[in-house]
């Protein structure tokens, strides 16, 4: 393969590359948090947080793919298995046992939460490497994990 030459110094590239691939293992982990919690939610509430849940695992489905995407892009590789993005991740799986469906929305939030400061710092790195795709995914991220922060947070309330 020939030497990437996009205008990106290589220890930048490198620095975006790792930074983004930190979102996404806590993208992937948070994930298969969200899928789970949807497969595995009880009580009143059942129906409306199923659905939301669906639609939440849904997105960041099609995220994992534009953001190793662009890791690939940089020229590093994307995490590869489930030890690998659990290593990487600073958000815990799901629980062994499911939690109560107050618990679930709590979790989810307090992990939408973490994964905007993680995409916020990610987001510095890429600005100070100048690399504007990076950044324009990132702030795009931010952005969906915020307005479901809010949702989170107005179910719970």
């Amino acid at each position: 393969m020939s030497s990437l030459n996009t205008g990106l110094a290589d220890n930048a590239r490198n620095a975006v590359a790792d930074a983004l691939n930190g979102v996404l293992a806590d993208t992937y982990v948070l994930y298969q948090k969200t899928h789970s919690y949807h497969w595995n939610v009880t009580g009143p509430q059942f129906h409306s947080l199923h659905l939301m849940f669906e639609e939440q695992y849904r997105e960041m489905w099609t995220a994992l793919d534009a953001i190793a995407e662009r890791v690939r892009a940089l020229g590093v590789y994307a995490p590869a298995s489930g030890k690998a993005f659990a290593q990487m991740a600073s958000i815990e799986s799901a629980e062994s046992e499911p939690p109560a469906a107050e618990a679930m929305v709590r979790n989810l939030l307090a992990g939408h939460e973490a994964l905007i400061r993680r995409a916020r710092e990610a987001l510095e790195t890429a600005e100070q490497a100048n690399d504007v795709a990076s950044a324009d995914l990132l702030t795009q991220r931010i952005q969906s994990h915020e307005k479901t922060a809010w949702m989170l947070r107005a179910t719970a309330a």
